[in-house]
């Protein structure tokens, strides 16, 4: 933790950076409902009032910002007194949504509200295929005595549609690509289980043997104790970075499902990284109880994002 650096604070549960070739950091903060850029002096811009709760960020191939917004929350006081996410009453959920905002002058699209009839209940973490396609996982909603289960989609290129790749997760937080973009890595949340999908076709899970009741991947870690997934970032040596809750941490997963390292960072509610700088080896890490963006230095680079850091 020696080399950490504070960037900024005061966030309302910051989530979903992204790191700009000008060293700025584009992020969302899904308690003020805004898409926010941090510079590296700290200073913050607003770039858009994003209604509902924009959750995760992904520059696009059109050079527009793609959100996954969760449809809301409400919050309440948590541990430390930290303000926490909780299930929305009606009146604070608007239905979620994937959306694109131009940089430019902040106006924002609604791209997408359903998967065919299927409503989208909670958008929460999305990457690009380098054909232009757009993955992103859908957490569902909690209410007070039931909840939906997640699911993966994915948007063919050019937005010209949606469908389903992966049904019935439980459910589906954090998402990202292998190097060679033959595997979607997407973390399940309080199972904190990482799944690991082969990819047929661009959308299109490969088929596999089921190992119990339907399963399309394999999952290649699962962590002891009380710990959970949160979103998550893919080295360039194809380690899998996931944001880990509760533990305040980010486990590295290798390939093969080992557990490489935990990093940690002194919030137990760290919800995201992204990397930057020479060589990208940079961490950027949202620490969302603290409503901090922090910077460290990281041992190995990232993976470079595409129409981001090409």
């Amino acid at each position: 933790m020696s080399n950490v650096r504070v960037i900024a604070t005061g966030l309302e549960f910051p989530e979903g950076p992204v790191v700009m070739p000008d060293g700025s950091v584009v992020l969302v903060e899904i308690r003020r409902q805004t898409l926010t850029r941090v510079y590296p002096d700290g200073r913050k811009e607003i770039i858009a009032k994003i209604p509902g709760g924009p959750n995760g960020a992904a520059l696009g191939p059109d050079g527009k910002m793609y959100i996954c917004n969760n449809g809301g929350f409400s919050w309440a006081p948590g541990p430390g007194g930290n303000i926490m996410p909780g299930a929305p009453r009606p009146s604070e959920y608007i239905g979620g949504s994937l959306q694109r905002v131009d940089l430019s002058n902040g106006k924002v699209e609604t791209l997408f509200t359903h998967c065919g009839e299927r409503q989208l209940k909670g958008p929460n973490d999305l990457v690009f295929d380098r054909e232009g396609g757009l993955w992103f996982t859908d957490l569902g909603k909690r209410r007070a005595h039931d909840l939906d289960v997640g699911a993966v989609y994915y948007m063919k290129k050019g937005g010209t549609e949606l469908v389903e790749a992966v049904p019935h997760m439980l459910p589906a937080n954090g998402i990202g690509l292998s190097p060679d973009e033959k595997t979607v890595y997407v973390a399940e949340t309080p199972t904190a289980r990482l799944w690991a999908f082969a990819i047929g076709a661009p959308g299109q899970i490969a088929p596999v043997e089921p190992i119990y009741r339907g399963e399309m991947g394999r999952p290649i870690s699962g962590l002891g104790g009380y710990q959970m997934y949160d979103s998550l970032g893919v080295e360039a040596s194809g380690n899998v970075c996931v944001a880990t809750l509760i533990s305040g941490c980010i486990s590295v997963i290798a390939p093969d499902g080992k557990l490489v390292e935990q990093v940690p960072t002194g919030d137990n509610v760290t919800t995201n990284i992204a990397f930057g700088g020479p060589e990208l080896k940079t961490a950027y890490i949202t620490l969302s109880g603290k409503g901090e963006l922090i910077a460290m230095d990281w041992p190995r680079g990232g993976l470079p994002l595409n129409f981001l850091n090409k």
